[in-house]
């Protein structure tokens, strides 16, 4: 493609030795930059793109995107405002638009956006739709599956999956959007058709510098949709009621403990941990292709365990409804989903019991903690990997709400893993964090056993358990190895047990299973 022809899809402020060169591809990475490329230079957290772009000269690069000059260079060089939406606008037209070629969902939550994102894929996936997700486990289209490091690829990859999503015919995509993304502009040029925001609570602060920040980048995505499209809000959580107004987009809104909005929840039943309900529709609305869902009732029955469960679904049962999707094919494949793995998965059901779970912020401590308080155990072991570089406020919140649960629980010791080995650089625990977690222990008298490899953090807890015991593995990015090592662990420390049977939750297993991105930055 001729450099003009990309041009056109950004705001060029100033140029500097302009010329009309042929690209061959688009990079933001120096070592990815090839002969024929156009090199891009984002700021991120840490690191700068300007200081590498001679490297990506040097490496073929034939053009530059800056936010400001580099005057050693001598490549032509195009100012722009925000290099990062000029990035997802430049990924966009050079896969020739391919997200306008699908129908494609954005979920944004604080928590929940994983098990909506996979509850949805499986309803579309029963209406014999050919279907991508992307999100915090995965990739996944066709027979493609790419562990992801990113719960939203960068701009450039995300509209890349997008074109390959196209050539084989993939008509629906359900993605995760995380706050992160939508600040640093990851869905820039991305053509939703539907979005959702679920819930917000606290989590991000010192990434975004406030909560009104962190809820002003969730809520950009519903602000910011287009008149043609859907927004799916919930009317029990506070800050997803307010967007009700704020919005061009044609809003449907459902509720369990709101009954206003168009579907409502009732009847639910949970004695055996799994939701059953039945949705009501009080209100008929469009959907995408212009038909009207009308006002009736039907029944659900979930496959997975919880309260917040019957959230999600409620979540996915209408986002299903907007797009087309009939009645008894929505409890059919609701029902079929059986859950998400590292979202409180049971991985070995013995002698004890081991979960494995996300943990990543208070919410999801809070939940997981209470659906442990129901179970029947001995005695209850935590290894926890401490969510790195997220800041003071977020680790103080996930300690507080620990250390709540802590004296219910019997909780005498928490086994700490900063998961040094197994994690890149933007997750590794700073010492600030670390210790706001060792001061909430303190104030509960919890000990902390405190270990700088997850494996080890692991072996302890097996050295430790015994029968009728609970261990738990929690933590985001710092444990997501973690069902790897216990499970193999627990094969060489007891050769009594079937190794294949011990082995078998790590089949079908995404997460934590490839490392050779780690150490790469």
């Amino acid at each position: 493609m001729q450099l003009s022809e990309l041009l056109q899809a950004i705001n060029v402020l100033e140029v500097k030795n302009e010329k009309n060169v042929e690209i061959q591809t688009i990079a933001y990475h120096s070592r990815k930059a090839k002969e024929d490329s156009l090199f891009v230079c984002i700021r991120g957290y840490k690191t700068d793109g300007h200081q590498y772009a001679q490297n990506a000269v040097d490496n073929g690069a034939v053009a530059l995107i800056v936010e400001e000059f580099l005057p050693e260079i001598s490549v032509p060089q195009y100012r722009v405002a925000d290099s990062r939406k000029a990035l997802a606008a430049l990924g966009d037209q050079y896969y020739g638009h391919p997200s306008r070629d699908m129908t494609l969902i954005g979920i944004t939550a604080t928590n929940g956006k994983t098990s909506t994102s996979f509850m949805t894929n499986a309803i579309l996936e029963a209406n014999n739709w050919k279907t991508g997700l992307i999100g915090t486990v995965m990739v996944k289209y066709g027979d493609t599956l790419v562990p992801s490091i990113l719960t939203t690829p960068e701009s450039l990859d995300l509209h890349g999956y997008f074109d390959r999503m196209r050539k084989e015919n993939i008509s629906h995509v359900t993605m995760e959007v995380s706050s992160s993304a939508l600040e640093l502009s990851r869905v820039g040029s991305v053509s939703f058709d539907i979005v959702a925001l679920n819930n917000i609570s606290r989590e991000h602060i010192d990434l975004h510098g406030s909560f009104k920040e962190y809820f002003n980048a969730k809520a950009s995505l519903i602000r910011e949709a287009r008149a043609d499209q859907f927004a799916v809000l919930n009317l029990d959580d506070a800050h997803s009621a307010l967007l009700i107004n704020e919005t061009p987009a044609t809003v449907v809104t459902y509720g369990i403990e709101d009954t206003s909005g168009y579907l409502q929840c009732r009847d639910i039943d949970l004695s055996t941990g799994r939701g059953n309900f039945t949705v009501e529709i009080n209100k008929p609305f469009k959907t995408i292709n212009g038909n009207t869902v009308e006002k009736t009732a039907f029944d659900i029955r979930l496959s997975v365990a919880g309260y917040h469960s019957v959230y999600n679904a409620m979540a996915a049962i209408t986002i299903g409804l907007i797009s087309g999707v009939d009645i008894e094919t929505i409890q059919s494949g609701i029902e079929s989903f059986k859950g998400v793995e590292r979202r409180f998965q049971f991985i070995y059901e013995k002698d004890f019991k081991i979960v494995d779970d996300h943990f990543a912020n208070a919410g999801n401590i809070e939940v997981t903690l209470e659906t442990l308080m129901k179970m029947d155990y001995r005695k209850l072991h935590i290894v926890y990997a401490i969510r790195g570089s997220r800041g003071v406020t977020t680790n103080r919140e996930n300690a507080e709400t620990l250390a709540k649960w802590a004296p219910k629980l019997g909780l005498e010791k928490v086994i700490v893993s900063l998961s040094e080995s197994h994690v890149i650089d933007k997750d590794d625990v700073l010492p600030e964090e670390l210790e706001a977690f060792k001061e909430e222990m303190d104030k509960v008298g919890v000990e902390i056993e405190l270990h700088k490899e997850m494996p080890d953090a692991l072996e302890s807890s097996l050295d430790q358990v015994e029968t009728g015991d609970v261990i738990l593995i929690g933590g985001a990015q710092g444990m997501d190895f973690g069902a790897k090592y216990i499970l193999n662990q627990l094969v060489d420390k007891r050769p009594d047990l079937n190794a294949e049977e011990v082995l078998a939750p790590l089949g079908e297993r995404v997460a934590g299973i490839d490392e050779s991105f780690l150490g790469d930055d």
